[in-house]
């Protein structure tokens, strides 16, 4: 199988390591956390511990015999079934001379994120990763990465039809096997039907009453079904950014489904032809084109932002003191709109890039430039003048 590299990941889980005692490496699974791994320490090292490998649960029965005599870099891969560990990791990591650092991987984020903040808290650093981004696949490939997501295993599939077949598994094995294996006690059948539904509700504002009334169920169960898939990596809820107006503001999250190929899925799209007459391909290229720009833009939060008169920008990214805005606009030609000329006056944005799918780059105003998607993966800055 042809193997992409990402050496900005890699750089980045070099530079964590080099400072942190415990850099704790995130993602959703089969998103290539382990190939990651791999490349940093061999998995047939005595420092490799792989949870779901029944020879290295047997290791850590005593977990202090078998990582207390440990130097230099020690794996963990999905971790999340030994939460046991993290307080003998704080430990570890707590020796005065310091002689290993632990490069720890996990697949389910709420959880997992909740341990290590208490056992870990100033010990730890968190790397989040998902699947392949258009600046690792090139430019060029923008149709493909979009139709087909960025697993690894879905995006080098050799034929649409054995891509299908793997998402298909895929969402099978996360439900009927990998979320009861965290814990979760809801029927597969009942997550897949919400999931589903999710799907049908992608770019659009949450609103707990409808998918609960269609599932027979409350709308506190409703939200606990959205939180498990966003704990699971599947789904991204956009949080609402407030700002003190004289306006009415949107205040309920944004739903997406994180990658467009599992997305495609549960539409039922199998190919592109099928995807460019889909009444969704507006809002899976929203989609799409959002997580883009969060794997290439530097950034501390990232939210929506949207008025009940009908002012919205996609996507509003903080760093340091600037907000930056990103409209998605799947046409030839992006204008100037209204809604952009609010947002810069009422969120005093520092930039707006409008991104659409074509070739040119160019300014709509002051402050705001046309940008194409497939300049993002070149490598280029999503911001003409980007901020520091």
């Amino acid at each position: 199988m042809t193997m992409i590299p990402r050496e900005s990941i890699l750089r980045g889980l070099k530079v964590a390591l080099a400072r942190s005692r415990v850099v704790v490496l995130t993602g959703p699974r089969q998103c290539g956390k382990t190939t990651l791994a791999r490349q940093l320490l061999p998995e047939d090292s005595i420092n490799y511990f792989d949870l779901e490998d029944p020879s290295s649960l047997a290791r850590l029965d005593e977990p202090m015999t078998a990582l207390g005599p440990l130097r230099g870099l020690v794996v963990i891969d999905e971790v999340q079934r030994r939460p046991d560990l993290f307080p003998l990791l704080r430990v570890l990591a707590d020796r005065e001379d310091c002689p290993a650092r632990f490069l720890v991987l996990g697949s389910a984020s709420g959880d997992l994120m909740r341990q290590t903040s208490e056992s870990l808290a100033g010990r730890m650093e968190r790397v989040t990763i998902g699947g392949f981004s258009l600046r690792e696949v090139g430019a060029e490939s923008e149709q493909e990465l979009w139709l087909r997501g960025g697993f690894p295993l879905s995006y080098l599939a050799p034929t649409e039809t054995d891509c299908a077949a793997w998402r298909k598994s895929f969402v099978q094995t996360l439900l009927e096997r990998d979320l009861p294996q965290w814990g979760v006690r809801v029927p597969a059948a009942a997550l897949l039907r919400f999931w589903t539904m999710l799907a049908h509700y992608h770019g659009q504002t949450w609103n707990a009453a409808e998918p609960a009334r269609a599932l027979g169920v409350g709308q506190s169960t409703a939200r606990r079904y959205l939180d498990l898939l966003t704990d699971a990596f599947m789904i991204r809820q956009l949080q609402p950014y407030f700002v003190n107006i004289r306006k009415r503001q949107v205040k309920a999250p944004k739903i997406y489904v994180r990658d467009s190929g599992l997305l495609h899925q549960l539409l039922g799209i199998d190919s592109l032809k099928g995807l460019l007459t889909h009444p969704k391909v507006g809002a899976s290229w929203e989609g799409f084109v959002i997580e883009q720009v969060l794997m290439a833009v530097d950034h501390d939060e990232a939210f929506f932002w949207a008025t009940h008169q009908g002012a919205e920008i996609d996507l509003v990214v903080r760093r340091g003191g600037h907000f930056l805005g990103v409209e998605c606009k799947r046409t030839d030609a992006p204008r100037m709109t209204p809604s952009i000329r609010i947002a810069l006056k009422d969120l005093g944005l520092a930039r707006v890039a409008v991104l659409y799918p074509g070739s040119k780059r160019f300014p709509l105003g002051d402050r705001v430039e046309a940008v194409p998607l497939r300049a993002v993966g070149a490598g280029e800055p999503v911001f003409e003048k980007d901020l520091p």
